[in-house]
């Protein structure tokens, strides 16, 4: 996490003079209705992009209390700022609306950040998995107090050997302390023979609800690798951080997020733990960026009554819902799909297909709860039989209680069909795509876990752009880093990891790239009226950028830089 730190006030710089062009739109203030008036901040010499098709361009823009005042050519913005005003020269830079997290774990990224990395590149440096030994080896070395080693983020598609590491494989670094490693999907899991003696897992253990213990070739010895609700027996069992140490790791989080250009963050999965740490948080004034949690229901849980979703922000957070994960990850090849994988995981045969993680019956009642409580749902579904599953489970919900505004979010949406988009679009059910996934597991899915065709249409942007249906991207941090302009640069180019293209019919324009992480994600939150574009009235969550990605060469975009990040009208980053 480099190039990270906190600005409390706005930098100020000589004005420049910038021809007219179009009338700019200004704010209208009530007589009394401002009672601590800020500084009104007049930034000039920009190239600004509102994703407001009203206004898509413009070269000036002011901003007071927080909000923006006036948007336009300088001549006409600084008429409506008056005297006074502090101007701020951009010598250039592109300003685009704060980005929005459409779906990452903030709470996740924290605790990542205490484990070892041993991530492939361009997160880690891990491609083998003797490499991943050393790397282990090197963490218990510098960290001796440590009764449990635990890493983040291996990738066995990436790995030299072609696999998961083994319990065998983990015994060579340590048979007398438990060794933990968390799969990149965050799916599955990879431990040590101590780790499994502890969590209670042997040969004759089942296989849990939902998950899967691998086994050694055809026995029922575990190899250590566990997928899915099985990995929850082991989480159980990890040492408790204090509630500093939790509160200290987010507050990284959250300058490591607004270091990638980000005012508005995701806590995709929290539990009720993550909740109360980020409402103290939020209570002792340490939040500068907004940060919506979604609570997490597993199999066999109910809503109940221990929290309360708000659509107003309590100092910067607020719960915005119920989350389901309703089955796994394509990379880890544990997503539930109507057609066999191209080329099954270890232990499956040619039929396998991947498994739901909640049977109907529970999908149906949490949506019909969640929809009658008035509750938003987000529901993680990567593959198309897990698209079915909450496709069938709003109908119901919607025939039982009647159409609404509810925009229930289908996360991931991997390999949703077209006549799925159908379905969604007809039953108001926002796709939030998981596009990166085209770069760091593009080549995986071509050659190993759907085929060519199938890979092809994953993430289908364009499809959902075709039908002028609200969608969102996403990076689901820390999955892979909340890199927003490698993420737009992948709804762009779907270039692989190879230099391959992956169904160039599923590009967009960097515009639509752009929306589908301000105005759409706003959107997607219902917060479409006060955040997601740069018009008069609604919040200053602004985004500096070294260039703009309308008019740079669309393979350089992922090479722009986050060079400020703008909450409310206060930086929280400056590079």
């Amino acid at each position: 996490m480099k190039n990270r730190r906190i600005v409390t006030v706005l930098l100020t710089a000589l004005a420049m003079t910038l021809s007219a062009c179009d009338q700019p739109v200004t704010q209208k203030e009530e007589a009394g209705a401002i009672t601590a008036v800020m500084p009104t901040t007049l930034f000039v010499n920009a190239d600004i992009i509102t994703v407001d098709d009203s206004r898509p361009a413009a070269q000036a823009l002011a901003i007071r209390n927080g909000r923006v005042l006036a948007v336009g050519s300088r001549q006409e913005v600084e008429a409506a700022a008056g005297q006074g005003a502090e101007v701020r020269d951009m010598q250039g830079k592109t300003i685009v609306p704060g980005l929005i997290d459409a779906h990452g774990h903030i709470s996740l990224t924290a605790l990542s950040n205490g484990f070892a990395n041993v991530q492939p590149l361009p997160a880690g440096p891990i491609s083998s998995i003797a490499q991943l030994q050393e790397v282990m080896k090197s963490w218990d070395q510098a960290n001796p107090e440590a009764t449990w080693l635990m890493g983040w983020g291996y990738d066995d598609s990436l790995m030299a050997e072609g696999r998961h590491p083994s319990r065998y494989d983990l015994d060579a670094i340590s048979t007398e302390k438990p060794i933990m490693l968390t799969h990149v999907s965050g799916h599955l899991m990879a431990c040590n023979s101590k780790c499994l003696e502890l969590a209670g897992i042997t040969a004759e253990s089942e296989d849990p609800p939902g998950g899967v213990y691998q086994r050694v070739g055809d026995s029922q010895t575990p190899n250590g690798v566990l997928e899915e609700s099985a990995i929850y027996k082991v989480f159980g069992l990890l040492p408790a951080a204090t509630q500093a140490q939790r509160l200290a790791l987010l507050e990284q989080a959250q300058a490591y997020y607004a270091s990638h250009g980000i005012t508005t963050v995701q806590d995709g999965a929290s539990q009720l733990s993550n909740i109360a740490d980020l409402q103290t948080l939020a209570a002792n004034k340490k939040l500068f960026l907004d940060v919506v949690g979604f609570r997490v229901l597993s199999k066999g849980e109910s809503i109940g009554e221990a929290f309360t979703v708000s659509s107003d922000y309590q100092d910067h957070y607020r719960v915005g819902g119920i989350k389901l994960v309703l089955d796994g990850s394509p990379q880890g090849k544990t997503a539930w799909l109507t057609e066999p994988y191209a080329h099954p995981p270890h232990g499956q045969g040619e039929d396998y297909k991947g498994y739901p993680r909640l049977d109907d019956t529970e999908v149906n009642e949490f949506i019909s709860e969640s929809f009658s409580r008035g509750f938003p749902v987000l529901a993680h579904a990567n593959g198309d039989a897990a698209a079915d599953q909450l496709v069938n489970a709003v109908t119901l919900a919607n025939e039982a209680l009647g159409a609404a505004d509810r925009r229930p979010v289908m996360i991931h949406a991997q390999t949703v069909r077209e006549d799925q988009i159908d379905q969604m679009q007809a039953l108001g059910i926002v796709p939030s795509y998981f596009v990166a996934h085209t770069f760091y597991w593009g080549d995986w899915h071509r050659d190993s876990v759907f085929g060519a065709e199938r890979a092809s249409r994953i993430s289908p942007l364009q499809s959902t752009v075709k039908r002028n249906m609200p969608y969102t991207t996403h990076n689901d941090t820390p999955i892979v880093p909340p890199d927003m302009m490698r993420l737009l640069w992948s709804g762009v180019n779907r270039v692989t990891r190879s230099g391959k293209i992956l169904g160039s019919d599923q590009r967009i324009t960097p515009l639509e790239a752009l929306k589908s992480m301000t105005i759409n994600a706003a959107y997607q939150f219902f917060e479409e009226n006060d955040k997601g574009s740069i018009e008069v009235g609604k919040l200053a969550d602004l985004t500096v950028l070294s260039a703009n990605p309308l008019k740079v060469d669309a393979m350089t975009i992922k090479d722009i830089r986050i060079e400020e990040t703008i909450k409310e009208g206060k930086t929280v980053y400056f590079r």
